[in-house]
């Protein structure tokens, strides 16, 4: 690995949850670990606990003097850092090895037996509950996940004796084609980050550029419809939360408190019946795919059973915050219209008596321009909506594109666009019984204050 030799590794974005994950499995390696990011947060705060020192202003005086001998170390920069970045331009200058995130998780990715897990959405629940579960069983893994498990508190599975490795194939920016993988996951290639392929076509061509990368005898599981195009050397297996000609497809489904029990028909057998206390049916579905990759690897029924019983979840992934007969809150990080949808559509399918508000911070000049039409569409199926202003992230504003613009092609009675300083008032105003906060912004904010609102009401 082309890190072998170093003593330290320095982060330029260390608060991403891709780039954090990377930071701790440095650490493990016993690396010094030191990094830069914008704004200080709670995965900055776990990473500083842990022995990662960062700090929040872009100047070359603050990288520490362990982190200024090029012979020595490593420089990771995620492709969200602005290309004027002061730190980034000092090591450029100075001739260190500089990486993108995506290389440094593909040198230790193909070391491995790679799983990677790739969808413009639902990659994330199904790569942490496929790490549960891998955790549970002999074979054990380690696993780069985007978000938080709820049942470690953390991004990063360790096993120093598991050769199986776990990862997020992220579409953005190409990222998942420095991927290749042993088994591949494919949850979705709906059009996203229009910024990159500019068309939908170009976005799938993207993903089969990745399916095609699946190692010699190697497996590709996808979800029933999407009908990629799959080379000969693939094994191809596909999964449907109610499709019985998918290879793997739920069976006698019913509730169970705010989860669901059913059955699993595999291509040659049927699975026990499994309980997921997680709440929503795209968590069904998202399990059916790490079910399907467990199958394969040949992890026995009773071991996937007793793993997604006691699996919790993924921060802001239908993570219930309040949960009473009379008033429910759920955070959820959908962003993009389809996954909105598919979240609107699980909880109306769990609360279809009660008024439903929503608060939508869109993400991205880019994407609120590109699905304008199909996010409003999507927010429709609210009762009520706060919308909030776009969180720009790593972009410049783009003329005519606004939440204004936004709110006034979603076709509801009820909405408004609040800024995040009227946030908390105008939902205390409307006091709802079932309340949702939707994206991928600094959103997340907001919901430790909504919680508490909620639980002293």
């Amino acid at each position: 690995m082309i890190w072998s030799n170093l003593d330290s590794v320095y982060f330029i974005g260390a608060g991403g949850i891709g780039m954090s994950a990377l930071a701790r499995y440095f650490v493990s390696q016993g690396k010094e670990v030191s990094g830069y990011d914008r704004v200080s947060t709670s995965l900055t705060d776990a990473l500083t606990r842990e022995g990662v020192s960062i700090h929040f202003d872009d100047y070359e005086e603050l990288i520490p003097a362990a982190f200024r001998n090029p012979d020595r170390t490593l420089v990771i920069y995620t492709p969200a850092v602005p290309d004027n970045n002061s730190q980034l331009n000092y090591f450029r200058r100075r001739g260190f090895r500089l990486i993108k995130r995506s290389v440094a998780l593909g040198e230790v990715f193909n070391t491995g037996r790679g799983i990677g897990v790739a969808g413009t959405h639902g990659k994330t629940s199904i790569s942490t509950m496929l790490a549960h579960i891998l955790h549970r069983s002999n074979l054990g893994c380690n696993a780069f996940l985007g978000g938080i498990s709820k049942n470690t508190s953390s991004n990063l599975y360790l096993d120093p004796v598991s050769k199986v490795i776990v990862a997020e194939a992220d579409e953005y920016d190409r990222s998942f084609l420095t991927l290749f993988p042993e088994i591949a996951v494919v949850s979705s290639m709906d059009a996203d980050h229009l910024d990159i392929y500019h068309t939908e076509e170009n976005i799938r061509k993207g993903f089969e550029s990745y399916i095609s990368q699946i190692r010699e005898k190697g497996i590709l599981i996808y979800k029933y419809g999407l009908n990629p195009l799959v080379p000969d050397h693939v094994e191809q297996y596909t999964y449907s939360l109610d499709d019985p000609q998918a290879d793997f497809h739920a069976r006698n489904l019913q509730r169970c408190g705010l989860g669901y029990k059913f059955t699993v028909v595999t291509p040659h057998s049927v699975m026990p019946e499994i309980e997921l206390s997680i709440p929503g049916l795209l968590n069904v579905e998202n399990s059916l795919a790490a079910v399907a990759v467990s199958h394969q690897l040949g992890i026995a029924p009773e071991v996937i059973v007793k793993a997604l019983l006691d699996y919790r979840g993924v921060e802001r992934r239908f993570d219930v915050q309040v949960q009473r007969s009379d008033r429910i809150y759920i955070d959820d990080y959908a962003h993009h219209p389809q996954e909105i949808k598919a979240f609107l559509n699980s909880l109306k399918a769990l609360f279809p008596h009660k008024r439903l508000t929503g608060i939508f911070q869109p993400h991205l000049f880019t994407r609120t321009r590109d699905f304008a039409d199909e996010f409003a569409r999507s927010l429709e199926m609210l009762d009520e909506l706060i919308l909030m202003e776009i969180y720009p992230a790593r972009e410049e504003p783009i003329p005519g594109v606004t939440a204004g613009m936004l709110l006034e092609k979603v076709n509801l009675k009820e909405k408004v666009l609040v800024s995040g300083e009227q946030l908390l008032r105008v939902v205390k105003e409307r006091d709802p019984e079932l309340l949702v906060t939707m994206g991928a912004g600094d959103i997340n904010q907001f919901v430790a204050p909504l919680k508490e609102w909620f639980l002293r009401i």
